[in-house]
């Protein structure tokens, strides 16, 4: 990518999203596009079509998606799966169609099966069934990876696609249903404290071992990738490092300074009982994550509290 390219960051508003748009531009990158879901819908492909005709950019990074966590997955699967196809057809189809120099695709790690062996290698992919609450999303990214590999393979473009793992940071989404479990759990805590409540509860039985990316880190490795890789291998992204989803509890507990009772609701769906990257080929081509966990979550919880007013 040249510094004057046309670069358009598909869901630019979002958590990865914006945190690319940073990232571009603290590299010197100034002609970045983004649009907002008013202003183009992803989802109609009259729209899409109208958009890649005048505007003709020469990059794109796909990270729109509908995303939620284990709650949101459960009780819209044919929403996540119908809007997620839709935005990843359109956009990758008139990619092709007006001739994009490069683009990449951003995936999710619960594309690989429930009962992985860990840590998790790209090779893993389509080896056993999925994990159930999150089986449509999953079955979403998983087609819009294939279709990148399947189009170079065909067409000889230029597309890749990056598994991130569990992503966390400004602009994260705190929406009590639909939100992810670092932000999910920022929000609990802080309300909980607020309101002089005496305890939370948290879903599942706190054992599962979670992995997880500061947002601003994520990005980093995306514009990396789109300035040094080239192939149709797609990558995973993540630190390699795991917590218990009690530990990451605790740890945003203290954080956000609550003093009351933690209590697990074990009759509720722990998800993948443990999911860690292998990140090996990343590290191999250059990229390492540089923001540990608890740093991390201290500058997610300063941006939710400054931001609060506005969820």
């Amino acid at each position: 990518m040249k510094r004057y390219s046309k670069i358009y960051v598909a869901g630019h508003k979002g958590l990865v999203g914006s945190a690319i748009v940073r990232k571009l531009k603290e590299n010197g990158y100034s002609n970045i596009i983004g649009k907002t879901h008013g202003e183009l819908d992803l989802a109609n492909s009259t729209e899409v079509e109208g958009f890649f005709k005048k505007e003709k950019p020469e990059y794109v990074f796909l990270a729109a998606a509908k995303v939620g966590g284990i709650l949101a997955n459960s009780i819209y699967p044919a929403d996540f799966i119908y809007e997620n196809l839709r935005i990843q057809n359109n956009v990758i189809g008139m990619a092709y169609k007006y001739e994009v120099k490069k683009l990449m695709f951003l995936g999710s790690s619960c594309i690989y099966p429930k009962l992985c062996p860990q840590p998790i290698k790209e090779e893993y992919l389509l080896s056993g069934y999925l994990e159930e609450t999150n089986e449509a999303y999953a079955l979403a990214k998983i087609s819009g990876l294939k279709m990148c590999q399947f189009f170079n393979k065909q067409y000889g473009t230029n597309y890749i696609s990056v598994m991130p793992t569990n992503l966390y940071g400004p602009y994260d989404n705190f929406h009590p249903q639909n939100s992810h479990v670092v932000p999910a759990l920022i929000k609990k805590f802080y309300e909980a404290g607020e309101n002089s409540i005496p305890e939370v509860v948290i879903w599942g039985s706190g054992t599962p071992l979670r992995e997880f990316l500061y947002s601003e880190d994520m990005a980093d490795a995306c514009v990396y990738l789109m300035e040094n890789y080239k192939g149709n291998n797609f990558l995973n992204i993540g630190t390699g490092k795991e917590i218990t989803i009690r530990g990451l509890a605790e740890m945003i507990k203290e954080i956000v300074g609550y003093e009351g009772k933690l209590v697990f609701d074990s009759s509720k769906p722990d998800g993948t009982p443990r999911k860690i990257l292998d990140v090996s080929k990343l590290e191999n081509i250059g990229w390492t994550y540089k923001t540990e966990l608890r740093c991390g979550i201290e500058k997610s919880y300063e941006w939710f509290k400054q931001n609060y007013g506005n969820k």
